[in-house]
C-alpha cells in the first residue's frame, strides 16, 4: 500500500528549478545547442517568476 501511495505522491511532484534546467540541458542534440542552452540557463530562462 505504501509503494502505491509513493508513486502516486512521485508523479504529482512538481520537479524543482534545477532538476528542470538539467532536463533541458540534457535534452540538447550537440555541442552547439548545449551551448545556447547553457546560455538561456544563464540568463534565468527557469528563473524568471512571471
Amino acid at each position: 500500500m505504501f509503494k502505491q501511495l509513493k508513486k502516486i505522491t512521485n508523479a504529482l511532484r512538481v520537479p524543482s528549478i534545477e532538476e528542470r534546467e538539467m532536463n533541458y540541458l540534457n535534452g540538447s542534440l550537440d555541442r552547439i545547442d548545449l551551448e545556447y542552452r547553457q546560455r538561456q540557463v544563464d540568463r534565468g530562462l527557469f528563473r524568471n517568476s512571471f
